[in-house]
């Protein structure tokens, strides 16, 4: 039986969960649509036109490095593993690094590509080599978008390059950003945040990577994510900011200019940064709660997050919250650092957050003997 757990609690907030209600004064004006969340719990503060279905250009490489980090996590690639170039990935046209036919470069040098440059050749290459095929690698971009709930997203191809039946919304790749965000942590960042850097060093062939995300150098802690632009899409932007420990991440699409883009981001963040504030339930690491396994046996365990448990509010508006701790069932055998449980915010009973929470102690079934023994004692 799942054992719930509520905690009600009363905090300074106005907590928008679904869409929020575009502003009068539109910070957004020229794009087609727009975004702007909070990346841990997801929750919308600014909102345009966010469910409509529109072409991504190479902001489709946020899926792209989705798997590759995925593929990285579940140990089938590292870094320094060696990327060969098939004739069909050296083909590719737009924005690209020149690979050869043949040519072996490390998947970091390829990610770097990828990231700053937004190279095509670089993001086929990846793909061929994750899954074997293009046409493999598509199917799962799309069962990861089914995955990830994005309901408005279909992918033809690991690039972005224009296909009538290739398309994204600023919803869904705002979600597709928190989750490269939290699966690729410091690895991604500390890449994405780059303004250049070089590929094939120490080489007769080296490269110069400049990042084509400019609000690395016009907005303070700006240290990603992804640009893209063709024809059909128009100026694309996904960008992610760190201020005091509170993380945003803003989507512009079907932008008329680049200069126009950087300028409609920058004001999306600032009224982001300027009328919501973070509020911070349970900090990373701390005890929740000592959950009772068994009372015969007092086995309990330290119930923590990997994360802090927050949500971001509105400055200087009042509301309730509650949080609900859904424990897995048949917990046993524990060992420290498994999930046992979610912690879920909601507001308003709408979900605000989910967190997954770990045990930071071993916990094993009790034996039979152990049983009888304590039953035994008991009597006297």
């Amino acid at each position: 039986m799942i054992k719930k757990i509520f905690i009600t609690l009363i905090v300074v907030c106005l907590l928008p969960i679904t869409n929020v209600k575009a502003l009068d004064n539109d910070v957004t004006p020229n794009a087609r649509a727009a975004i702007l969340i909070e990346a841990n719990s997801k929750q919308v503060l600014y909102d345009k036109n966010s469910s409509e279905k529109l072409y991504p250009a190479s902001t489709t490489k946020i899926m792209t490095m989705i798997l590759m980090f995925e593929a990285i996590r579940d140990k089938k690639l590292s870094f320094e593993d060696k990327i060969t170039t098939s004739k069909y990935a050296a083909s590719m046209g737009g924005s690209q690094v020149y690979l050869e036919q043949g040519e072996s470069m490390s998947l970091k040098d390829m990610f770097k590509s990828i990231a700053i440059a937004s190279a095509n050749d670089a993001s086929v290459a990846v793909a061929e080599h994750i899954a074997g095929s293009i046409d493999k690698f598509v199917t799962m971009m799309n069962d990861k978008a089914k995955e990830l709930n994005l309901k408005n997203t279909h992918f033809k191809n690991a690039t972005g390059l224009h296909d009538d039946d290739h398309y994204t919304c600023a919803h869904d790749l705002a979600l597709m950003a928190a989750y490269l965000i939290q699966i690729g942590g410091e690895d991604l960042l500390n890449v994405t945040s780059l303004y250049d850097s070089y590929i094939r060093e120490d080489t007769k062939q080296s490269f110069w990577l400049v990042n084509t995300n400019k609000l690395l150098k016009l907005y303070d802690g700006v240290d990603g994510l992804k640009t893209g632009y063709t024809k059909e899409a128009g100026y694309c932007l996904v960008t992610t900011v760190k201020r005091n420990n509170q993380r945003i991440i803003g989507v512009l699409m079907k932008e008329s200019a680049p200069k126009t883009r950087n300028e409609e981001m920058c004001s999306m963040l600032d009224y982001g940064f300027n009328n919501y504030k973070q509020e911070i339930i349970f900090k990373k690491d701390t005890v929740i709660e000592k959950h009772v396994i068994d009372k015969m046996e007092n086995l309990t365990i330290d119930v923590k997050c990997k994360q802090d448990i927050a949500f971001t509010t509105a400055k200087n508006s009042n509301d309730k919250y509650t949080t609900e701790i859904i424990y897995k069932d048949d917990l046993l055998p524990i060992k420290k650092g498994d999930v046992v449980g979610t912690l879920i915010v909601t507001i308003d009973g709408k979900e605000a957050g989910s967190y997954e929470l770990y045990s930071d102690n071993d916990a094993n079934k009790a034996t039979y003997f152990s049983k009888l023994f304590k039953t035994f004692k008991s009597l006297f």
